[in-house]
């Protein structure tokens, strides 16, 4: 039976490929794609949910979300994405975005659902928190939630803190409490997993599809980071949808996790305690290894099936 799940997301050179992985495999039945503001604008991450969804010849419904962070101002991250969200790589334009704000079609669907649902958050967490605060007895109709979130180590966008933590520590806080399963995909975990020309070129061979070639282009632009000796840049969202296809790929620990909310230089950091120092109850799991020549052999299988 293939696992239902919401995708909630910021496209996002990363969340292209995995958007595409999604709809390109069958142990998962996309109920609804939602979008929120994270890493560009809510204008270009909806335009470019759109695109993608189109792309691969879906026509799961696609609802704009939050532009902003539940405090505080938005910060988007060109630097990485570019100014479109897809390194400069243009894209057909999609439809219309189907009506809904997030959150609510997020609560609909819960309700409604024959059986729990997996909430995937790859940006921002604010459509979910405000999904869950705003009816929280539906917590009890999600199965787990997983996120490419957070990291137990240093941070991408200050030290401490990882980008999508950051842009809305509130709302992770939110979830972190809500009493459901948490699942990170940390920073820890996708510095394993290397998008590299090698990679990018092992993909090209598997075909010429629209949606291999337009994964390709869009990591192809992704700037190879210093701190990675220029060899590649992580391939972050992805991963999260990866572990419920392919479990097996992955280990994984249970542990607790708690935010920080603070002014400071630490904020948006989640202490993420892997070996049971705090004495706080277990709330979250986290990805700690991941088998990378196998997981982009899946992507580059699951993606070439597409047209």
């Amino acid at each position: 039976m293939a696992i239902p799940i919401i995708v909630d997301c910021d496209p996002g050179t990363d969340d292209a490929v995995a958007i595409l992985l999604a709809l390109a495999s069958p142990e998962l039945a996309v109920l609804a794609v939602t979008v929120a503001g994270g890493n560009v604008g809510l204008g270009h991450t909806l335009a470019n949910a759109l695109a993608l969804t189109a792309l691969a010849g879906s026509d799961v419904a696609v609802h704009a979300g939050a532009e902003r962070p539940l405090l505080g101002a938005f910060t988007s991250e060109v630097r990485i994405h570019g100014e479109n969200g897809l390194g400069g790589v243009v894209l057909p334009p999609g439809g219309a975005a189907a009506p809904g704000l997030a959150c609510d079609v997020i609560r609909r669907i819960l309700r409604e659902a024959a059986e729990p649902v997996t909430l995937v958050g790859i940006g921002p967490a604010t459509n979910l928190a405000l999904a869950l605060t705003s009816e929280p007895a539906l917590t009890g109709r999600v199965r787990q939630i997983v996120l490419m979130s957070g990291a137990w180590g240093e941070g991408n966008v200050t030290p401490a803190a990882e980008f999508n933590a950051w842009s809305d520590p509130e709302a992770l806080a939110i979830l972190l409490a809500s009493g459901c399963r948490v699942v990170f995909a940390t920073l820890d975990l996708t510095a394993q997993a290397l998008v590299t020309p090698a990679r990018i070129a092992a993909w090209r061979e598997r075909g010429s599809g629209r949606c291999l070639r337009a994964a390709c282009d869009i990591q192809a632009s992704v700037p190879l980071l210093d701190r990675f000796g220029d060899s590649g840049t992580p391939l972050h969202d992805p991963c999260a949808l990866a572990w419920l296809i392919r479990p097996d790929l992955f280990a994984v620990r249970d542990c607790s996790a708690r935010m920080d909310l603070g002014p400071g230089p630490s904020r948006g950091r989640t202490l993420i305690d892997r070996w049971g120092r705090t004495g706080d109850a277990v709330n979250a799991a986290v990805l700690e290894t991941v088998d990378a020549d196998g997981l982009f052999r899946l992507l580059g299988e699951r993606l070439a099936l597409l047209p």
